[in-house]
């Protein structure tokens, strides 16, 4: 399903401002795109710094014909205006027919929009027949649309919003530089840099073929030894990850330090080990990935999984041995292809 929000009538000059938060309300409510008739660089490249910083796939097109993008849109047309039937009374007919289509545009308007709107829309929907800000109409009405169409879409950017009811928390996803700095902040060796190096791009290739998030499987990879500043012991994992909640490393990073070690530990294993009462499976798609890659750098080159199964075999670890095999081949199902020919 997409989203489409079309803005008509923006007046670069007067509704900069206004346009802006439309745009940011359709990105954050759910929407997938917005497309502005008037051409405005400067609006586009604020919703692309947004989409940077915070994530997500939203997109803004301007200098649009609003009339012909909204007339030919291959699904329903939605035209929000203060004179048109209530939401409250249209909206489960909205859902019936989003369900149906799985395409729906919004028209939103600035200055006076022509009659025509009217006749080209599928709903002319009003949120309160009064006057007020068509950003509070968007915002509800997505809101109330998306909400229950159970279409609710999560952001992880390089920046990212802790839920708290005291304060502000931000974690952040880092950048390759911004890792690699505090890498060199924990005193990181050379050996450590190359082999997290070597481990990131072929964590990154991997990311590709399985759709992953490669800005997590990124910073994941990069700073996925870092525990090893303190200790290399089997407890790295968890020294790491507790570095990264001290930088403000987003718990999607974080949890990567702390389960990669192997295929991952058991709840049994992890006790006697003296590393708690807990296991440490690689969970998310990402652990997996770099958990994986780490185990077929050794050192700084590319082994073929028989060799890590013989390693930890000659170690004992045949338990360890079974969940690198079956880790490898759910990768390579996933990425339809033998993770040794990468």
């Amino acid at each position: 399903m997409t989203v489409t929000v079309i803005r008509a009538g923006h007046r670069p000059y007067r509704d900069k401002r206004i346009t802006t938060h439309v745009a940011l309300v359709a990105r954050a409510f759910g929407a997938d795109s917005i497309l502005v008739d008037s051409k405005d660089e400067k609006l586009e490249t604020t919703i692309h710094n947004t989409v940077k910083n915070f994530g997500g796939n939203f997109s803004i097109t301007t200098g649009v014909n609003w009339r012909e993008h909204f007339r030919k849109f291959p699904g329903l047309r939605v035209y929000l205006t203060m004179y048109g039937i209530p939401l409250q009374v249209h909206w489960k007919q909205l859902l019936s027919e989003l369900w149906k289509t799985g395409n729906m545009a919004v028209l939103v308007g600035a200055e006076k929009i022509p009659a025509e709107a009217y006749q080209i829309s599928d709903f002319n929907i009003a949120v309160g027949n009064q006057p007020h800000s068509e950003v509070s109409a968007l915002a509800v009405f997505l809101d109330k649309l998306l909400g229950e169409f159970e279409y609710r879409k999560s952001f992880i950017g390089h920046l990212n919003v802790i839920p708290s009811d005291r304060g502000k928390d931000v974690r952040i996803i880092p950048t390759s530089d911004e890792a690699r700095k505090i890498l060199h902040k924990y005193g990181a060796t050379e050996h450590i840099i190359k082999h997290s190096e070597a481990v990131a791009r072929l964590a990154l290739k991997i990311s590709e073929l399985a759709g992953a998030n490669s800005d997590i499987v990124l910073a994941g990879a990069l700073l996925h030894d870092i525990g090893r500043t303190v200790t290399h012991s089997v407890s790295h994992g968890i020294k790491g990850a507790e570095i990264l909640v001290r930088e403000r490393i987003h718990p999607a990073v974080v949890n990567i330090a702390k389960h990669h070690v192997g295929a991952g530990i058991s709840k049994e294993e992890s006790i006697s080990l003296g590393l708690g009462d807990r296991s440490l499976f690689p969970v998310t798609l990402e652990e997996k990935i770099v958990a994986h890659s780490d185990n077929l750098i050794d050192g700084f080159t590319k082994v073929p999984l028989s060799s890590v199964i013989d390693k930890f075999i000659k170690k004992g670890l045949k338990k360890s041995a079974e969940r690198v095999k079956r880790l490898h081949f759910e990768l390579s199902d996933i990425c339809g292809k033998d993770i040794d020919t990468l």
